[in-house]
Parts: C-alpha cells; structure tokens; sequence
C-alpha cells in the first residue's frame, strides 16, 4: 500500500507543486495558541532562507544546533542526546531525504508517540523573524534537520507555544522511544549513587545522562548559567564510561568520562575547567603512560572527571532504557551484556468502566485494568505508564501487589482483595506524561494497577515493564451467569416495597393478592396484559415517583418480551407476581451500592451491583452497559438498572436456549440473528459479546 509520503510525493509531482500541510497550516495560530508575540512570524523555505540548504550534514560531526531567539534549550539538549547515537538519530530522521530535485518540500519523521512509532509528515514552511529561523536551527551549517524535526514536534503537540512545557525525560522517551528515569544522586548530605551502580547502568541497553535539575521538572528555555566548574545547567551530560586512575602515591582515584552534546555551540568559557579536565593539575598526580592512556579513550567534546566531583556537581542521573529491539539499531549499545526485554500494554480508563482512581477511592479502585507480571528470578524491574492526554494531562500514577501468596486467580480481583492486602510498592503520582519507577522483585507474580488520581477521568495510556524474565498478563473476568434472576417463587410470598425516597420514610406492606383485582380490571379475557397495559398496572402500584420510573414503557416491553413464552407479547399475573419479587430484590441490590445519595448509582459501581443481582460481566461487556444506560453526570437511576438485569437477563436465556451441546457455543443463521436483533432491540451487542 502507497504510503502518505510517497502519495504527497506524486500528487506533488503531478501538480509541479511544493506541499502546504492543511493540518499544521503556515499560520500564527500553529505558533502561538494562547499567547501574543509582539511580532508577526514569516514562514519561509529553506531555500529562500539559504542558497544551499542541506537536511543532514554528513561530513560534519559537530553538534551545533542553537534555540534561536525563542526556541527551548531542553530540546536542544534532547536532539543533543540523540545526534551522539546515530542509529536511534537515523530512526527518527531517515537519511533517504534531501533538497536535491525532484524536491517536493515534503518531510518526514519517526516519532514514539502514545505507545508506538508513529510517522509525522510536514511541509518546509519555517517561521522566521527578520529573515532568519526563530527556534532551533544549526550554528555553522546550513543543516535544516533541527528545524524540520522541531515542526513535527510542535505539530504533535499542537503549536509551538505548547513545546514551552515540555521536558526533557518526555523529550527523551519521544526520541528514542525509550523508558525515561531520573536518579537523584544525593539527598541533602547523602550520596545515593555508588560506582557499583552506575557500572550496572552502563553495561545494559540505556543511554546514561547527568543533568542539574533545578526544580523545575527541566523545563529549561534559554539559560546561559553555568557552574564555576564550566559544567552548564539544563545539559545532559552523556555518561559514557568509567576508569581507575591509578597515581604516583599508589593510590585510585575513580574517574568517569561524560561528554558534551552542546560543546560545539557553548563559549570555550562553558567547557568543563576542574580536576581532571583538560589542563588540570590533577594529571601531575599520575604517569604520563596513565595520562596518555586516559586521554586517548577521550572523544570530541569529551572529559574526565572524578566520581566524586560528579556526585558534588549534578543532581541527577536521568536515563533512557531501551529494550532489545530498539537497541540493536544502536552500534554504541551493541556490546551491552545485559539487554532489557521489555513488555507493553496499551488500554485506556474509561468512566464507570476501568476508572477507578487511586488507592484513596476503596469503592471503585479495583475496577482500574489490572495487569499481572511474572518474574522466574530475583531483578530489578522498570515500570513505566504513559498516559496519552498530551494537552491536558491527567495525574497518574500505579501501585504494585504481591500475588504470591493468593490462590486460583480466575479474573480481576474483587474489592475485599484490596481492603485485605497492602501494596508493595507505590510510585508518585503527578501531572506528567510519564512516571516510572524501578524497584527489585522476588520470583513469583505481581499485580500492576495504573491509575488517575481521581476517578472517572478518561484517558489511553501505555504501561510498560522492562526486566530480563518477565511475562505481563491482563487480568480479566469471564462473563458467566452466578444467580438465576428469576428464581422460583413460592405462591405465599410477600411483596414488601420500601418507598423510602426523598427522605420519605413510608413503607407498603402487601401481599401478592392486593393487585390481583387490579390486573384483572386490565386484563383481556385470557387473563392477560400487554406492555401498554403493563404499564398502566406498574404506575397505580408502585408507591412513589422514583420507583415509578420502573413503569416506563420500555422497561415494560422488556419484561413482556422477556417473560411471554408464547410469543403473542402478554404475560399473566403469574409472570406479573413474579417480575414484583424480583424487583423488590433489585431495589434492594441497587440501595446498597448508592451510599452518597440516595437513589443514585455511580457508574463505577455497577459492575458490583450487578455482580450482586448474578451476573459476573468481562470489562467488554460492563463498558457496553455503561455506554447504553450512563447519564451525563456519571451516574445510573434504579430504572436504568432495571432495564440493564433485563437485557442482560434475556441475552443469557437466549444464548442457553441456543446452546443445546452445553459447550458455551451457538451457530446461527441469518434469520435466527434478525430474529435476535428484534428481540434485543439496539441491545444486540450484548449477546454479541457474550456470544
């Protein structure tokens, strides 16, 4: 199949036209969304910025990309990040693209986005301020790669404006479609961070980071400051190795070597001057055959400097984690011994149906998907969940249970498991795209609950675990049938209707003979009434207006549909008494789960209640019963409820009706669907998915 690229391409071709990209306009508002500059932007080509623009500067190896005069310095440093690993950098911008003719001012990029890779397309309009690009751009070259990929960004997002709040672990993740963590390195006077740590780092599939963050989640623009060591803040420095240097004295001192990403744009005054660097008189401590052999390891852009200095100058180690597949397009993480396998699930929370929010709402929080992980040995693991609201991001967060001591695990767990265990293991919860944390597991099996904070917020997010043994499961509950609805009756028993409503604390007490004369009055000469007639009886019976609600004339239809064996659409006073029982039942299922107002059931509780009526529904089924009976406030009322046991009730008697071998299987003809479907009404979907 023809790509989109390759579509614009020809239809370009075919117009002798250069593309304009309808859905990222050259207009203000792509720009600026919600504020004003105080000037108006040009967008221009690069060849009428330049007389010769190249995408990609190949024969230069030099990093020297700069902000302009309103770009972000975060992103800078992330493209920094990215250009010192080629085989993620040729990932992101795919070589096979020039200014070269045929030129169709068309380009694209790879971007991880919202749980994969996903490819942008944008037009070669730039915005520009008297003649010359106003966010990223290169320094010494007529390199127009920066630029280009900053549109697709900023396209993704929106605007450019919009990228102002973005950061540097998101920007990292979207490059390289990695697992983003950050490290303090020290808290107050202690040192968090130990040599045999970071030698584990380094030896798996991640890409290692030191960064000062100073307290601004490194939402750095176009700082200048630097430390009187030369070392910048909001630049993250590459971790490329460590060493020993062995002194005069006899004694080590542990060094590691870090590279700069923006050496090449940084004033000279910028470059790292303490011990160990360059012209330091630290090298006098050591041989000149030590000396020689530690400078030779030493790349462009790169320094030493000691462990020590390191863990005094930066806050933090900000990682990129990155599984197998990914990393082997990398040449420089070829030779890992340990290579990260990682896992994904990708689901979305969805109101009444999967959003439970956090551990503070007991009532709802196990409706949240629940993700069961293996481990076959002792490891540290890496959880990430991403949530794909971009624009108004949610507060998420996850929180881990042990499993190992709970037998048989058929479906999701109930909501006494979680009143009865405590979590293992909880990350933070905050506003951000992505929150990860890295904890050390036994052998055995764990539950993963990504959440929002709050419950009934709507989002698609990705959960993803890395490790080295891990399998991750979805747990999910099987539709069955517990309880029959409408169990056998005994012809004595009493119908006893709480009107309790509206703080109205009346109650009826009757018994099952009180309405006979009255279903008589409206009974034909069989002895029987139709759902209009239904109707009528339901609204001189029941005692209040709230419980009247049950008389509407489709709960009417669905009853008679349900109980009439005859298929003449009437049903007798037996199936009447019947339906009456069962409805004082219901009532009294639907008034225990409504515990902050009367009368009204939150949608999140619906799958309990139900589950209390007989019916044990999978994720699929409950979300289609939310999207049918859900009012706007989130909510249900008893005579949505009712109408729900119905549907539900008769979908499982036809599907029994229907599975004559007892397997759990039904064939079905055309006619035999319609025949469903005129049964079911717009409720067809429900047998479907039980089907």
């Amino acid at each position: 199949m023809t790509s989109s690229y390759e579509r614009i391409k020809s239809e370009c071709k075919q117009k002798g036209v250069l593309w304009e990209d309808e859905d990222f306009p050259a207009t203000q508002s792509s720009v600026f969304y919600h504020q004003t500059p105080p000037f108006t932007f040009q967008w221009k080509r690069p060849h009428e910025i330049v007389s010769n623009p190249v995408f990609v500067n190949d024969a230069s190896a030099q990093f020297d990309i700069v902000p302009g005069k309103m770009g972000d310095r975060w992103l800078v440093s992330c493209l920094g990040v990215l250009y010192l690993s080629k085989g993620l950098f040729y990932r992101v911008v795919p070589a096979d693209q020039n200014f070269d003719k045929p030129y169709y001012g068309v380009f694209r990029f790879r971007l991880w986005w919202c749980g994969e890779w996903l490819e942008v397309l944008v037009d070669d309009r730039l915005p520009t301020i008297n003649g010359k690009l106003a966010f990223l751009q290169a320094q010494n070259t007529n390199s127009f790669w920066p630029g280009l990929l900053e549109k697709a960004y900023a396209k993704l997002h929106g605007s450019y404006e919009a990228l102002k709040y973005g950061t540097l672990l998101d920007g990292l993740a979207d490059l390289t479609g990695g697992i983003t963590e950050s490290i303090s390195i020290k808290v107050e006077s202690n040192i968090l961070i130990r040599p045999p740590l970071l030698h584990n780092l380094l030896d798996t599939t991640s890409i290692i980071t030191c960064t000062i963050n100073n307290g601004t989640m490194t939402q750095i623009r176009n700082q200048t400051e630097a430390l009187p060591n030369g070392i910048h803040v909001g630049i993250n420095y590459r971790l490329c190795s460590m060493d020993k240097a062995e002194t005069i004295m006899g004694d080590t001192v542990q060094l590691v070597r870090l590279r700069n990403p923006l050496a090449q744009t940084l004033s000279k005054s910028f470059n790292f001057n303490g011990d160990w660097s360059s012209f330091s008189n630290s090298w006098e401590r050591v041989t000149m055959n030590e000396r020689n052999r530690l400078i030779e390891q030493l790349d462009q852009g790169e320094f030493w400097m000691s462990f020590f200095d390191m863990t005094q100058t930066f806050t933090h180690l900000e990682c990129v984690h990155l599984d197998s597949d990914t990393a082997r397009d990398e040449p420089q993480l070829a030779d890992k011994s340990r290579r990260w396998l990682m896992r994904l699930y990708q689901g979305a929370w969805k109101r009444g149906v999967t959003a439970g929010g956090c551990r503070n709402n007991p009532d709802s929080f196990h409706i949240n998907p629940q993700l069961q992980l293996f481990l076959s040995e002792k490891e540290d693991v890496i959880i990430s969940v991403n949530q794909h609201s971009v624009l108004e991001p949610k507060v998420i967060g996850f929180t881990v249970y042990n499993l190992n001591s709970v037998q048989n695990i058929n479906g999701c767990l109930s909501k006494n498991f979680f009143k009865k265990h405590k979590s293992l293991v909880n990350s933070q919860y905050t506003n951000s795209r992505q929150i990860s944390h890295r904890c050390s597991l036994d052998p055995g099996r764990y539950l993963i609950m990504a959440t929002t904070f709050e419950p009934a917020e709507e989002a698609s997010f990705s959960v993803r675990v890395l490790g080295s043994t891990i399998r991750l499961a979805l747990l999910e509950t099987q539709t069955m049938l517990l309880l029959d609805p409408f169990p056998l009756l005994n012809s004595n028993t009493k119908i006893t209707i709480d009107s309790t409503n509206n703080n109205n604390n009346n109650g009826i007490s009757c018994s099952t003979a009180q309405y006979e004369p009255v279903f008589m009055q409206l009974a034909d000469d069989q002895r029987t009434l139709n759902c209009f007639d239904l109707q009528e009886l339901l609204e001189a019976c029941l005692p209040n207006d709230y419980i009247r609600s049950c008389a509407s004339i489709d709960v009417c239809r669905q009853v008679v549909c349900l109980m009439d064996k005859t298929n003449r659409g009437r049903i007798n006073f037996n199936d009447f008494n019947k339906f009456m029982i069962n409805l004082k039942t219901w009532w009294g299922v639907f008034k225990m789960h409504t515990k902050e107002k009367s009368g009204i059931l939150k949608a999140e509780r619906l799958r309990d209640a139900l589950f209390d009526v007989g019916f044990q529904l999978s994720t699929d089924n409950i979300s289609i019963l939310i999207l049918r009976y859900m009012r706007r406030d989130g909510t249900l009322r008893l005579a949505d409820f009712i109408s729900a046991i119905l549907h539900l009730t008769m979908a499982f008697e036809l599907f029994k009706a229907k599975d004559t071998n007892q397997d759990g299987i039904i064939s079905m003809g055309m006619t035999e669907v319609y025949h469903l479907v005129i049964l079911l009404f717009d409720y067809v979907f429900v047998i479907n998915k039980i089907i």
